[in-house]
């Protein structure tokens, strides 16, 4: 049985721990803009107001006090417009386990009618978790027409249900395997025991994450990194389609972009036909809640198949950490030998296939997936493709990047509304558990090459020195996943609030790059917007002592754009009026704002990322083996901010 190369697994960090130098920089704080909320899309916050909140919060007010100015933090933080509710229980009664109330509905965002609201709450009676976490998910909106929404209850608690029932942990799970896009994020404040137990149990269950608040500050900064990750979550885009188990019954798929769903340790089948000549191009993305609890082998296969049992070509992604999910894409490409003489060459009947890969113990929730296919014609008769590129040459790791002052920008929240940078320096800031997506438009003979470096942050006190990890990855204009598999460049890089950097990039692209044996060559063949993924992991939640990060990219594009992929096409005229770091349509304006241009610079390896290494080893060396080819400490400048 005749295959292409099988595509590797994302490559894990071995072991770097970075003693870094970099000044700090100058972070101004802004509400982010982004685009409407998704319809079906919204969060409703539910506090407690019961007796306990109008106990001391050790700071000489009251937790219910501190309370309202977490939420009036929160508030001021999320977009303009983002759907915000508050529903509240026990503050209308001295007892009763029937206390719960829609205080303000779940409507566009009106920062001044939920600070009123939340100003009016008074603590009394008992708790009922349970109740008003079902009553809650009535308040949200629903999506319709087979859009995927983000609904999230957001429960702010210093204590557990003293009602029972109905059972809060019950309620959550009931809710959560409602939809795909429903989850329920807890934050504990002031809570121990088993009251701290049954929060982390409604966040678990109810697909979400729990956040620990043991003072009023980190309820503020808890309660806003919730909520902005709520409202910042992907933005999905694509039309229905059921996928089947089998290839029996697999709905006929077009080149499109599509939007599924799928559980643990399923597979999902869409049938295509192709022609004899033309490239095929599959990805699938599946967006799990942020945080969501994984194993760092769990992964998302994606084949195209034919025949009875055949493969052309598969493709094996893994998360590669066990701090909590992210988005994560596998993509895989049919193509044709040059020979024409392959199995894969035929014209017929094809098969589109994704399967989710799951341990035990991980997130058992149904996850939204986007797809997406394309199809690439054979260049027209007589005209002959440039040689292939499959060497890094001048964009490999030790490339040339700019150093000019730092542009603000805001990142989207996945592919679909991922923000156009150029060459330059840009600034962002990203929250735990977060991905912020951006893109770079590279042409024919071009390459990509970039820096993400995370900030220098002033730590939580006492905590523990738990170390997160900063990502990346950059994706081409057909979403296939590169860079990560050779030793050029690593995915990942451990993050204690120390200045942290990685490099990430591609080859040139060619369109022969597709007749190549390297897994991360093949995909780089054809120009367009390559995308750019930064991730900061969910353990940084207990690092930061600020909500966001921040976080600086360094983004170069060497070689020069040609015409097209013919050999001996002219170059095109470069555009100047852009300079260096020249902005885009869609670019937050901004100057430098103080941060400092200075690179951040690795200078010594560790231990703790060879462990990591050597536990994955052996899974990756056996993800990565391809079957017969048919043809082919201290800082002086910290502070809160960089």
């Amino acid at each position: 049985m005749a295959r292409r190369p099988r595509r590797g697994v994302v490559a894990l960090l071995g072991g770097l721990v970075l003693a870094l130098t970099a000044p700090s920089l100058q972070a101004t704080a802004a509400t982010p803009a982004r685009a409407p909320a998704a319809e079906g899309t919204g969060m409703v916050m539910v506090l407690d107001s019961s007796g306990s909140m109008a106990g001391k919060d050790g700071s000489g007010s009251t937790r219910i006090a501190a309370a309202r100015k977490a939420v009036g933090t929160v508030v001021d933080a999320l977009p303009d417009g983002y759907p915000t509710g508050l529903r509240v229980y026990d503050a209308d009664k001295p007892r009763g386990c029937d206390d719960t109330r829609l205080a303000q509905p779940v409507a566009a965002l009106d920062r001044a009618d939920l600070k009123r609201a939340v100003a009016r709450v008074e603590p009394k009676g008992d708790t009922p978790i349970g109740l008003s976490l079902r009553k809650a998910a009535a308040d949200l909106p629903r999506p319709s027409g087979g859009s995927i929404g983000k609904r999230t209850i957001l429960l702010i608690s210093d204590g557990e249900d003293t009602c029972r029932t109905p059972p809060p942990c019950e309620v959550a799970a009931q809710l959560a395997a409602s939809g795909v896009d429903l989850h329920i994020d807890a934050i504990g404040f002031q809570v121990a025991g088993k009251a701290r137990a049954q929060l982390e149990c409604i966040a678990k269950a109810g697909n979400g994450q729990y956040y620990d608040a043991p003072d009023a500050r980190s309820l503020a900064r808890q309660l806003q990194r919730a909520g902005q990750l709520s409202a910042d979550g992907y933005r999905f885009k694509g039309k229905q389609l059921h996928g089947t188990a089998t290839r029996s019954g697999a709905p006929a798929t077009a080149p499109g972009q599509y939007l599924d769903s799928i559980g643990p340790n399923e597979a999902r089948y869409y049938a295509t036909e192709l022609d004899a000549a033309s490239t095929a191009n599959f990805s699938a993305t599946v967006v799990p809640q942020p945080g969501a609890a994984l194993d760092a082998l769990d992964a998302l296969h994606t084949r195209i198949a034919y025949g009875t049992d055949g493969v052309c070509q598969s493709t094996t992604e893994m998360f590669g950490q066990q701090e909590g999910a992210t988005p994560l894409t596998s993509g895989v490409s049919r193509v044709p030998a040059q020979s024409g003489t392959g199995v894969c060459d035929q014209a017929g009947r094809y098969w589109l296939v994704v399967e989710r890969k799951a341990a035990k113990g991980s997130d058992a929730a149904r996850w939204p997936m986007e797809l997406t296919f394309h199809v690439e014609h054979p260049l027209k008769k007589g005209v002959t493709p440039a040689q292939s590129e499959p060497e890094y040459g001048a964009g490999g790791k030790d490339a040339t990047l700019p150093t000019t002052a730092p542009k603000d920008v805001t990142g989207g929240t996945g592919f679909n509304d991922a923000r156009t940078l150029h060459q330059g320096v840009w600034r962002d800031k990203v929250l735990p558990a977060q991905t912020l997506w951006y893109k770079v438009p590279v042409g024919w003979g071009q390459q990509l090459r970039y820096d993400v470096e995370f900030a220098n942050e002033p730590t939580v006190r006492g905590y523990g020195a738990p170390t997160s990890f900063g990502g990346t990855q950059v994706y081409t204009p057909f979403r296939a996943p590169v860079g990560s598999g050779t030793t050029e460049f690593s995915p990942q890089v451990p993050y204690s609030g120390r200045p942290a950097s990685l490099s990430m990039g591609t080859v040139p692209v060619a369109w022969t790059n597709r007749y190549e044996s390297h897994p991360d060559v093949i995909p780089v063949h054809r120009k367009g917007d390559f995308y750019l993924a930064v991730t900061l992991g969910a353990q940084a939640s207990r690092i930061a002592e600020n909500p966001q990060i921040g976080v600086v990219l360094r983004i170069a594009v060497p070689g020069k754009e040609k015409s097209g992929p013919q050999a001996g096409a002219a170059v095109v005229a470069a555009d100047t009026s852009r300079g260096d770091s020249g902005s885009s349509a869609d670019e937050t304006p901004g100057g430098g704002g103080g941060w400092s241009t200075g690179r951040v610079v690795a200078v010594a390896v560790g231990g703790a990322g060879v462990l990591l290494l050597a536990g994955l080893a052996v899974a990756y060396g056996r993800a990565r083996r391809r079957p017969r080819a048919d043809g082919g400490n201290s800082d002086p400048m910290r502070g809160g901010s960089w």
